[in-house]
């Protein structure tokens, strides 16, 4: 059988309210019609601490630009060998959460593990990884709507 082929990244900007504060998720939403899912069966959400806020608990620009640095690092160990692919980045109430869809999790499970081992971060995070294969931890993302 022949692997399905993986869509370009298409970023969509959703704006949300929860607890009374704004939030920001930039979605892969070319993983709407993707019919490769059943390969990337797990559900990996990496939640990181923001220290530099502005109004409403968001980051500041400084600290969007070390959020920023640390997400393609993350990205580098998680997506190598085509094992992940991004769905989406959610901005809210001081976190930063970056969810992947990943094919086999001991890989990043490994690499996640190490990092923290090392202490080489420049901020606290914590991850989790699931087993989705319904991809029923997707729906929010997938199914809204930009505004």
């Amino acid at each position: 059988m022949s692997e399905k082929i993986i869509p370009t990244e298409i970023h969509t900007l959703l704006e949300f309210r929860q607890r009374d504060r704004p939030g920001f998720a930039t979605v892969n939403t070319a993983l709407r019609e993707f019919e490769g899912r059943t390969a990337f069966a797990w559900h990996l959400s990496v939640l990181i601490c923001c220290d530099d806020l502005v109004d409403h608990r968001l980051p500041s620009a400084d600290e969007q630009n070390l959020l920023y640095e640390f997400e393609d690092r993350l990205a580098s160990l998680i997506t190598a060998d085509g094992n992940a692919l991004f769905l989406a980045r959610i901005t809210h109430d001081a976190r930063r959460e970056i969810i992947w869809r990943v094919r086999e999790p001991e890989t990043p499970h490994s690499a996640l593990n190490e990092l923290l081992a090392s202490k080489n971060y420049p901020r606290e995070f914590d991850y989790r990884i699931e087993s989705d294969p319904e991809w029923r931890k997707t729906e929010w993302y997938l199914t809204n709507k930009a505004d």
